[in-house]
């Protein structure tokens, strides 16, 4: 499997659930900026939609969207259980906590990293994201991860959007559970690995 990533980006996602999954792939960076791969070729003709992440299956088929990748990732090392199983209950607990980080959280943060946006327009929606991860430090009450003792490749989605937060000067001190659920996820070898492998530890 090829992995198709930009460091920090949500990409880093299905980057940590290949880890924990224990599955071999291939890092292969991307330039968003030009749409280009390290090696000069062109991105566009690779993933159409010029996006990462994008998880090149070893048959050819060609995964976008990050949380159908780490479904299909959790889905080929069933045995990590990093999500429950198809049909189940649980599975469908995942798929919620998957379409509101990808929805809710994801896609608020596009105006924060837009130049051209006034900083009364990305005030408003740093308010609707604080507001999100409100919600979010309620739900942790009691539980380790998001669906309770155990991880799954949602975590690794939230601690994705938890690490924007910190890039962009979000103050979190007043969420507790949230604060300590990611310095629980930061802590994982699996994800120090998959930060040390995109080049965003920070020195010291």
């Amino acid at each position: 499997m090829k992995l198709y990533y930009s460091p920090g980006a949500c990409s880093l996602s299905p980057h940590i659930a290949l880890l924990e999954a224990g599955l071999p792939y291939e890092l292969v960076k991307v330039d968003l900026r030009a749409k280009k791969l390290e090696n000069g070729d062109d991105y566009w003709k690779v993933n159409p939609k010029g996006q990462v992440p994008a998880l090149a299956l070893d048959g050819g088929e060609l995964v976008t969207e990050g949380p159908v990748i780490v479904q299909t990732i959790a889905d080929r090392a069933a045995d990590k259980a990093l999500a429950p199983a198809p049909g189940s209950a649980e599975r469908y607990k995942l798929l919620e906590w998957l379409n509101f980080i990808t929805s809710e959280l994801h896609k608020n943060f596009s105006p924060l990293f837009q130049p051209a946006f006034s900083d009364e327009v990305k005030g408003f929606f740093k308010d609707r994201l604080m507001g999100k991860f409100k919600y979010v430090d309620s739900q942790l009450a009691g539980g380790d991860y998001l669906m309770g003792k155990d991880f799954t490749v949602a975590d690794g989605y939230l601690f994705t959007m938890l690490a924007w937060a910190e890039r962009m000067q979000f103050d979190l001190s007043s969420l507790p559970n949230l604060t300590a659920y990611k310095a629980r996820v930061a802590a994982r070898p699996n994800v120090q690995e998959a930060l040390a492998k995109e080049g965003l530890l920070k020195a010291g």
